[in-house]
C-alpha cells in the first residue's frame, strides 16, 4: 500500500485516524552525545509523512500540533514517534514540514535526474546515493571522472528542467513484464504490495518509494559541486538542487562580499590577493622566528651571567613557543641548576619546559606539570608539556626551592 505522502507528495496536511499508540524509545545524537528518549510509537490509518526509505530521510511535521520526532516504516505501516500519547480510533490533523519535504523532493527527483544522464551520456552506473543535510552525492561505478564529463552531465540535466518534463508515478503488480524494463536495485526484504515507479517523460524509469517532484521545472536547477573519491573505486558525484543551489548562492556571494572588503580588490583578484598576503606571511613568520632565536640567545645568556643565577631560575614570556625555551636550554647548558621557563597567557594556558640535573628533573617534571594542571614528557634533563594554569607559576617556583634545599641539606 502507497502512503498519502506517496499518492501525492504536495499534499501538506490531512485528517485521518489512530489506529495504535504504544510505548517506545527513541535514540537520538546531538552535540551532548547520543541521548535515548521516551515516547511512542503512533500508527496511523494513513500518514502524510514519509517514513526513512530509499535514501531519503524521513519526513518531520505534527499531528494534531504534538511533533513527530521520527517516522519509519514496516511493511505496510509506519510508526510515528512522539512524546504525547495519542488515543486509537481518534480523528487527527497531519502536517509536514513543508520546507524539509519539498527539500527532498528536489534533492531525490535531481538525483534520479543525474542518475539516467550519467547512464545515458557515458555509461555510468549509478551504485548508491545520500541525501546529506547540505549536500548530497550519487555514487557512479567508475574510479574517476573528467571534468569534461561532470560538465555534460550538469548541462544536460539543467537543459531537461528547462525542458519542464513531466514526472509520473505509477503502480505496477509483481508479474506485471514492465518492470523487467524498470530500473532499480532491488526491493526491500519486507516489500509488500504493487512496485511503485516514478518516470521522467524520455528520460527514465526507475523503482523507488520516496516522494518526488511532478515536473522537472520544479527542481529549478541542480549543481554540480564535483566529485569525490567513493569506496571501493567507486567516484561520488556532489550535487544540490532547487533551493539549496538558492542557498549555496547566497553563502558564496556574502562570502565574496566580505572577501571584497577585507582584501579592498574586486572577486576577480580574490585568489591573487590571497596569494600575495600568504607570501608575506610567510616572510614576517621567517624573520620573526629569527627575531625570537636571537633573543633566546640573548635572554640565555643574560640569565647565565646574572648575579641570581644558581638554585632555581625562572623566566616567563607572553610571545615564544617551544623552541624558544629549548634554544634558552640549549645555549645555557647547565646541569646544576633548575631551569622553569614558560610562555603563553600568564593566567591561562601555555607551554612549560623544565631543565637540569637528569634525576631531579625526573622527579619534579611531573609534579610541576600537575601543579599546572598540564601534561608533559620528559628525558635527557628536559621535561616540557602544555599548562592549563599558569597562574600557579609561583607554586611552582616554591616546590623547586624546597626540593632544593632539601637536597642541599642531605649533602
Amino acid at each position: 500500500m502507497a502512503f498519502r505522502c506517496q499518492r501525492d507528495s504536495y499534499a501538506r496536511e490531512f485528517t485521518t485516524t489512530v489506529v495504535s499508540c504504544r510505548p517506545a524509545e527513541l535514540q537520538t545524537e546531538g552535540s551532548n552525545g547520543k541521548k535515548v528518549l521516551s515516547g511512542f510509537h503512533v500508527v496511523l490509518e494513513d500518514t502524510l509523512l514519509f517514513p526513512e526509505g530509499g535514501g531519503q530521510p524521513d519526513d518531520r511535521g505534527t499531528i494534531n500540533d504534538i511533533s513527530v520526532l521520527r517516522v519509519t516504516r514496516h511493511g505496510e505501516q509506519a510508526d510515528h514517534f512522539t512524546q504525547t500519547p495519542l488515543d486509537p480510533g481518534s480523528q487527527v490533523l497531519v502536517r509536514v514540514d513543508w520546507e524539509r519535504r519539498f527539500d527532498h523532493m528536489q534533492q531525490h527527483s535531481g538525483q534520479h535526474l543525474i542518475t539516467a544522464v550519467a547512464d545515458h551520456l557515458f555509461k555510468l552506473k549509478t551504485t548508491s546515493w545520500e541525501l546529506g543535510r547540505f549536500r548530497s552525492a550519487v555514487e557512479l561505478d567508475t574510479p574517476s571522472m573528467t571534468a569534461e564529463q561532470v560538465a555534460a552531465i550538469e548541462q544536460s540535466v539543467n537543459e531537461k528542467i528547462r525542458d519542464r518534463l513531466p514526472v509520473n508515478v505509477r503502480e505496477l503488480s509483481l508479474d506485471d513484464p514492465e518492470v523487467e524494463q524498470v530500473r532499480g536495485r532491488g526491493l526491500p526484504d519486507d516489500h509488500a504490495g504493487p512496485i511503485r515507479v516514478v518516470s521522467i517523460k524520455g528520460v527514465d524509469s526507475n523503482m523507488c518509494c520516496g516522494t518526488h517532484v511532478s515536473n522537472l521545472s520544479d527542481l529549478q536547477v541542480i549543481k554540480i559541486l564535483g566529485t569525490e573519491k567513493g569506496k571501493k573505486n567507486k567516484t561520488n558525484l556532489i550535487f544540490l538542487a532547487g533551493n539549496r543551489v538558492l542557498k549555496w548562492m547566497e553563502r558564496s556571494h556574502g562570502t565574496e562580499k566580505a572577501l571584497t572588503a577585507l582584501l579592498k580588490c574586486g572577486a576577480e583578484d580574490h585568489v591573487e590577493a590571497v596569494k600575495k598576503l600568504q607570501n608575506s606571511t610567510k616572510i614576517l613568520q621567517k624573520n620573526n622566528l629569527n627575531l625570537l632565536r636571537d633573543l633566546a640567545v640573548h635572554i640565555a645568556h643574560s640569565l647565565r651571567n646574572s648575579p641570581d643565577w644558581g638554585g632555581v631560575v625562572m623566566l616567563h614570556r607572553k610571545e615564544g613557543d617551544s623552541e624558544f625555551m629549548n634554544i634558552i636550554a640549549n645555549e645555557i647548558g647547565s646541569e646544576e641548576t633548575l631551569l622553569f621557563l614558560t610562555v603563553g597567557d600568564e593566567k591561562g594556558a601555555g607551554l612549560f619546559l623544565l631543565a637540569g640535573p637528569p634525576a631531579s628533573v625526573e622527579t619534579l617534571g611531573p609534579r610541576v606539570a600537575e601543579v599546572l594542571e598540564g601534561k608533559g614528557a620528559g628525558k635527557k634533563g628536559r621535561f616540557q608539556g602544555k599548562a592549563t594554569k599558569m597562574s600557579r607559576r609561583t607554586e611552582v617556583q616554591v616546590l623547586l626551592q624546597d626540593y632544593i634545599s632539601t637536597q642541599s641539606a642531605k649533602e
